[in-house]
């Protein structure tokens, strides 16, 4: 559900599940040139228009859940986008929720992207990617 960005090459605008070699973000739900971060690891959200993300629940604690991604191994990334409601999983384990209430910053359809961040370089790899319509 993102939109590219012209003037700035293999650049995105949108909704991003996080996952980072450190783990620092793993879980989490930010939205890349919008209103950044929406929903840390742990936390339920609902968002309004002109308002931070209200916590809704909190779904666990942050270092525990961290737990759940493996290191050094294949972790299954789960991600559901149906209307304005968004779900991270990893591992089967819910690590961010997202409802997004604002009707004119949130996004109902647009394109899909894997992220690289910019910097020396590095390896990532994808498999098993399967798109389901709901």
């Amino acid at each position: 559900r993102s939109t590219e960005v012209p003037e700035v090459k293999w650049a995105m605008q949108g909704y991003q599940a996080d996952i980072d070699g450190k783990d620092q973000w793993s879980g989490q739900n930010y939205e890349e040139r919008g209103r950044q971060f929406l929903a840390y690891r742990g936390q339920s959200v609902i968002l309004k228009p002109g308002s931070k993300p209200e916590i809704a629940r909190v779904l666990g604690d942050r270092a525990e859940l961290q737990k759940k991604v493996l290191k050094e191994d294949w972790n299954q990334v789960h991600l559901i986008a149906k209307g304005n409601h968004l779900q991270h999983f990893t591992n089967g384990v819910l690590m961010a929720e997202v409802i997004d209430d604002d009707p004119e910053k949130r996004r109902l359809k647009g394109l899909l992207g894997v992220q690289v961040h910019v910097g020396p370089p590095m390896k990532i790899e994808y498999r098993k990617i399967l798109l389901k319509k709901l």
